[in-house]
């Protein structure tokens, strides 16, 4: 036998005794890398969805010695529900790749259970209000662990944490942070996009504002499409827009003392070109009605999704630049651009391999308590993409050097 199966062998053997159990709800597109990758480390995960066929389809990627439990859940139903229970005990992982609405249940579930709770999704208000009891409790419940938000944070901390290190911050210089991200055809198409789910949070998404800081000042967009520029990366020009609110991440990546701060966006990248596809959508959205919205998002799930083995692309851009009023500016840069098919789209790999770097962090207890986003050590952080490296992830450098 040879050491690298015998360690392996060992290390499910030791989990099955003395790890706590992963309870993973939700196989859907962004599922199936991050459960094949937490099965085939720690030897075990219960995979809970209520279409059972997508995590059957997984079986055949987990090594043979890991237990693959798959169970039927859906949590509208009251004895679906109370089966999931039945199954938790404290300090177990629940995992929930359910669309957002459904995190704040599963976190009441995790916090009445004693369990941890992991979920690619943003943050929320509603969540953070569970921070008291969870820390109590001993808890994590560890959010925007994904792509976007998920790796750009532990970019954006070993970039920052750099230039702290270089005696760039602080001083008064000119500061210019931009995080850009987004999931796009590898073979671009008429349309510039194709969709890995249903189209309507992308819908919404355009028309929701973005809050930005831009020359120097608290920047507002109404509509996505309204604010359109141009990214260029090697030989390839993208177009950019701000997306959400950036103003809470300058202090989370630990710039809310800069006076210099010119630009501070977080935002999303689409081909070159994808306004002018899209040019007739947004007069629609602009003014649809819910019901109208969702008959717009159909349709174009039906026109533009992935076929089954077609590839997809992600693409993630994080760069720093500091000016001094005197002397060269310094400029760092940490990029992603990957490419995938089938189960193990690029998008999955992403999204599922960041939460199981997350779930990972748990079961080695190297999380504190409490509601929390991506970690902001850049130990962590170094910790969280070598293990993204070793599964496929590879992370380009531009003026710095990768830490792991």
């Amino acid at each position: 036998m040879s050491s690298d199966l015998s360690q392996h062998k060992s290390k499910i053997h030791q989990s099955k005794i003395h790890w706590p159990k992963i309870h993973w709800i939700g196989a859907g597109l962004a599922s199936g890398p991050g459960i094949v990758s937490l099965a085939n480390k720690w030897g075990q995960i219960t995979v809970w969805d209520a279409n059972l066929d997508r995590a059957e389809k997984l079986r055949a990627h987990v090594a043979q010695d890991a237990e693959l439990a798959i169970r039927h859940l859906n949590l509208k139903e009251p004895g679906s529900q109370k089966t999931f229970l039945g199954a938790l005990k404290p300090g177990d992982i629940i995992v929930s790749m359910l669309p957002a609405s459904f995190h704040l249940q599963v976190a009441k579930i995790a916090l009445e259970e004693k369990c941890h709770m992991v979920t690619s999704s943003y943050l929320c208000s509603d969540m953070v209000a569970f921070n008291d009891e969870a820390r109590a409790k001993g808890l994590s419940l560890v959010n925007e662990v994904g792509l976007d938000p998920g790796i750009d944070h532990l970019l954006a901390h070993i970039i920052v944490d750099k230039a702290q290190r270089a005696g760039l911050l602080n001083q008064g210089h000119i500061i210019d942070f931009i995080s850009y991200c987004g999931g796009i055809p590898a073979e671009k198409n008429p349309f510039t996009y194709k969709f890995s789910w249903t189209p309507l949070g992308v819908l919404t998404a355009l028309t929701s504002p973005s809050i930005m800081i831009k020359d120097g000042k608290e920047h507002i967009t109404k509509k996505a499409w309204e604010d359109v520029t141009e990214l260029s990366l090697g030989r390839e020009i993208f177009e950019i827009y701000a997306n959400r609110n950036s103003l809470p991440y300058i202090k989370d990546y630990g710039l809310e003392n800069e006076t210099g701060l010119q630009t501070f966006v977080r935002g999303t990248l689409r081909l070159e070109g994808w306004k002018k596809a899209w040019r007739d959508i947004f007069p629609i959205i602009e003014n649809a009605a819910p019901d109208e919205l969702k008959t717009l998002s159909d349709r174009l799930w039906q026109a533009h999704q992935y076929d089954e083995n077609e590839q997809d692309r992600v693409v993630l851009h994080v760069a720093l630049t500091i000016s001094p009023k005197d002397g060269p500016a310094w400029k760092a840069a940490l990029s992603l651009d990957t490419t995938g098919a089938g189960w193990q789209s690029a998008m999955a790999q992403a999204v599922s391999l960041t939460v199981a770097q997350a779930v990972g962090a748990l079961m080695e207890k190297r999380l504190p308590s409490g509601v929390q986003i991506a970690p902001h050590t850049t130990e962590e952080a170094r910790i969280w993409l070598k293990g993204l490296k070793e599964a496929g992830l590879e992370i380009k450098a531009e003026n710095i050097k990768l830490p792991f």
